[in-house]
């Protein structure tokens, strides 16, 4: 079950739709779906998540919690839309396409995908761009 909720006035525009792309993008990649919940927010709200739970005190895009045991994908994945739409004009890219490729990137790492190094990143990058073709 994919839930999404929302602290701020975005709403995703076809949520059926981009629930069967996150849940076909698990399937994908051998993986179950339990449970995810998106929350997309302001910077201040995910910036107070950063802060109390990861002791970061910088803004970021995504905060994801993973719960996900073995295969069986669950956790919680916070998503502030004023990151994204920063984002969105630092890379010139569409917001819908830089809010979509931050929703498949928190279910990215609750597959094992990591971005830590050069080499992961770029791996991540190339999954997130493939998934996104699928979506258009």
């Amino acid at each position: 079950m994919i839930n999404f909720n929302y602290e701020t006035d975005f709403k995703i525009a076809s949520e059926d739709k981009i629930s069967k792309w996150i849940t076909g993008m698990i399937a994908s990649e051998k993986h179950k779906l339990e449970e995810i919940n998106y929350v997309f927010c302001d910077d201040d709200y995910l910036h107070k998540l950063n802060v109390e739970f990861l002791n970061h005190d910088t803004l970021t895009d995504i905060i994801s919690f993973d719960y996900s045991i073995g295969k069986i994908i669950q956790g919680d994945i916070f998503i502030s839309v004023e990151r994204v739409i920063d984002n969105a004009n630092e890379y010139n890219v569409a917001f819908n396409e830089e809010i979509n490729r931050v929703i498949i990137h928190g279910v990215l790492h609750y597959c094992g995908y990591k971005d830590k190094t050069d080499e992961e990143a770029k791996l991540m990058r190339e999954k997130e761009n493939y998934y996104l073709s699928i979506l258009k």
